[in-house]
């Protein structure tokens, strides 16, 4: 892999490059998905105490979009793995605080966490791929 190009060598095996890209494809649609309906993901931001809602909103659907490719499509993947590690990191425990969730949303914000959580170990996976 070349960080200076931005690509691999092709190196890995089927089984990770499949993982790579049901990952990253995964986050890139569900980005896609938080544009269409970006009034909504800026009132769930709100109502979860982000500042600035509506700049976070976006930006971190933007994120999500891009390093989502960039992990699928394997480009400059050291960058790409860690915005998505960040991006989890930071979503999954501000956004989806179960434990702090009404008992109307608690069943759905526990399923978001652990769906998160999944991710984020699998992105920590690609991470160090990345810097091998």
């Amino acid at each position: 892999m070349s960080e200076a190009t931005g690509s691999d060598d092709g190196g890995g095996s089927a089984p990770s490059r499949l993982g790579r890209v049901l990952l990253g494809l995964g986050l890139a649609l569900q980005a896609s998905e938080d544009f269409r309906d970006m009034e909504d993901s800026i009132e769930y931001a709100e109502s979860a105490g982000v500042p600035m809602p509506e700049l976070a909103a976006p930006f971190a659907s933007g994120m999500m979009l891009v390093s989502g490719l960039g992990v699928a499509l394997w480009r400059f993947p050291r960058l790409a793995t860690g915005a998505v590690v960040t991006f989890l990191t930071v979503v999954t425990a501000t956004m989806h605080d179960f434990w702090n969730a009404d008992e109307g949303s608690k069943s759905g914000e526990r399923l978001a966490f652990f769906g998160n959580v999944a991710m984020l170990g699998g992105a920590l996976v690609f991470l160090r791929e990345a810097w091998k």
